[in-house]
C-alpha cells in the first residue's frame, strides 16, 4: 500500500488488494462492495393494511368523541 491514504478505501476494511480487485475484502467475504442485489417485494397484504386503516379510523373516532366530551370541540 502507498504511504498516502487511498480515497477509495474505507476505514477498518482490512483490504488485502486494490479496491475492486479479486483480492479486495468484498469478494473475499461474498458480498459486493458497492451495492447489493435488489430484494423482491412480496405481495400486498390487503387484510393487514385494511386492519391498520381501520385501527387508525377507530382511534380518530375515539379522539373525536373525547374532544367533544371534554368540551374542546363544539358542534
Amino acid at each position: 500500500m502507498a504511504s498516502e491514504p487511498n480515497a477509495t478505501t474505507h476505514a477498518g476494511d482490512g483490504m488485502v488488494g486494490a479496491h475492486g480487485s479479486m483480492a479486495d475484502h468484498g469478494d473475499a467475504h461474498g458480498h459486493d462492495d458497492h451495492a447489493h442485489a435488489g430484494a423482491a417485494l412480496g405481495p400486498l397484504d390487503l387484510r393487514a393494511w385494511g386492519a391498520g386503516l381501520l385501527g387508525i379510523l377507530l382511534g380518530l373516532a375515539i379522539a373525536l368523541s373525547l374532544a367533544l366530551a371534554g368540551g374542546v370541540l363544539h358542534f
